[in-house]
């Protein structure tokens, strides 16, 4: 880091961004806007290994045809362009945090003055038999095209009744269930396995009740206190109130944890207990300020409040990241990072989920309308904004049209 040296073009400040998720990417577009950057003094680079961002708390409407795969996963190269950052797409070997060096799987080598780590986590798989050959997970576009492959395959048997299972009761569990009973209807079977005594134990009781609404409308068999032991290509084995239960099930979809990537794990760096990076309330990594870690990888450790993982907060981190990162190369005092919880929203089936703060709790179809907008304003650019509200404003007034058009048609036939 060259504090001291003062940035020239040709002598450029590196900022090194690993991660083109919500904090990665939004830290950049954020530190795009400032003036050293726009005037080259800085020289910025997002890594990621994808070449779409991807807008996860919408990725359920893909499974009911809501939204189409371009409207919450445009191309990093559409989200970039006229900005002065470089795009990298490449999988992250390692980082030397002592010499301030990032390895990429092809062999090249950044060097950096500033570093920002906003990888987010992988899928902890539990030591079950045959999760990992037989679940599936949801949790990037590559997961829903198995997972439309394999419903597609299920839809066009000649079998009753589908059944599938979600294990996990968290958000992600809870709204996978809705969505995909909603998508089979009368034909699913689902069923919602969480191995603790509550579902959503994060979330506000007037979201928990909500979702349980939701669930048992869509007939969602919900096991609580239920320990998955095995899971077999047409079956899966349970403890539920100290008996072994096998349950035939078609399809199995694993939503129930998270942990630090393999590289992250090997950096010599403080971690907490539960292998997070520690990083101060600025956001920068314990013994080493010019690197910012955010999102679910960190925690700040100081004995507040954890920070959730959620879009939400690594929205907000990227923000104070960007004008941190500012700051220090201005000489100016950093900020602390004060989380805000601005309240829950989650999709609970087609057309229909529940938006909750300390004032209110909306649920069905306005909860859904305000769940969309505002996403829609959480998208990455103003151009991608617009062009997905003008879709949505298309299909609107399409809708309106139809049904105006099937009205005129049932009073001719009376």
């Amino acid at each position: 880091m060259r504090d001291k040296v003062k940035p020239t073009i040709a002598n450029p400040i590196r900022i090194c961004i690993l991660g083109g998720g919500f904090g990665g990417l939004y830290t950049a577009l954020y530190l795009s806007r400032f003036a050293w950057v726009r005037a080259g003094k800085c020289k910025m680079i997002l890594v990621e290994q994808n070449d779409r961002f991807l807008f996860t708390p919408l990725l359920y409407e893909l499974i009911t045809e809501e939204l189409q795969p371009w409207e919450i996963a445009p191309s990093y190269q559409k989200l970039l362009g006229g900005t002065e950052i470089a795009f990298y797409q490449q999988t992250i070997r390692d980082v030397d945090l002592k010499t301030r060096q990032v390895v990429l799987d092809d062999g090249v080598e950044l060097a950096y003055d500033y570093l920002v780590l906003a990888v987010g986590t992988q899928n902890r798989w539990a030591n079950i038999p045959g999760v990992q050959t037989h679940a599936l997970t949801f949790r990037t576009l590559a997961d829903v095209e198995r997972l439309e492959a394999r419903l597609k395959i299920l839809e066009a048997s000649d079998r009753q009744r589908l059944r599938l299972a979600a294990i996990g009761g968290g958000a992600n569990g809870v709204e996978l269930a809705c969505k995909l009973a909603d998508r089979l209807g009368r034909r699913g079977q689902v069923h919602l396995i969480e191995r603790g005594e509550e579902i959503l134990k994060n979330f506000s009781s007037g979201v928990r009740k909500a979702a349980y609404r939701a669930l048992r409308s869509r007939k969602i068999k919900i096991d609580r206190l239920t320990e998955v032991t095995a899971i077999e290509a047409d079956s899966m084995t349970v403890v539920r109130d100290g008996k072994i239960v096998v349950l035939p099930v078609d399809l199995v979809l694993w939503t129930a944890g998270t942990q630090a990537r393999d590289w992250i794990a090997r950096l010599d760096c403080p971690k907490s207990d539960r292998g997070k990076l520690l990083i101060y309330p600025t956001l920068q990594l314990v013994d080493y300020p010019e690197v910012f870690a955010l999102g679910d990888l960190a925690d700040i450790g100081n004995g507040s409040q954890p920070v959730p993982a959620t879009a939400q907060a690594a929205y907000q981190q990227a923000s104070r990241a960007a004008k941190n990162i500012a700051a220090t190369l201005q000489g100016k005092r950093l900020q602390p990072f004060c989380y805000l919880h601005l309240g829950d929203m989650l999709t609970l089936g087609k057309g229909a989920a529940v938006v909750s703060n300390s004032l209110l709790n909306i649920e069905g179809k306005p909860a859904a309308a305000i769940r969309r907008l505002v996403y829609i304003q959480r998208l990455p650019t103003l151009r991608h904004r617009l062009q997905v509200f003008k879709h949505l404003l298309v299909k609107v007034v399409l809708g309106i049209l139809d049904r105006f058009k099937r009205l005129l048609v049932r009073r001719r036939s009376r």
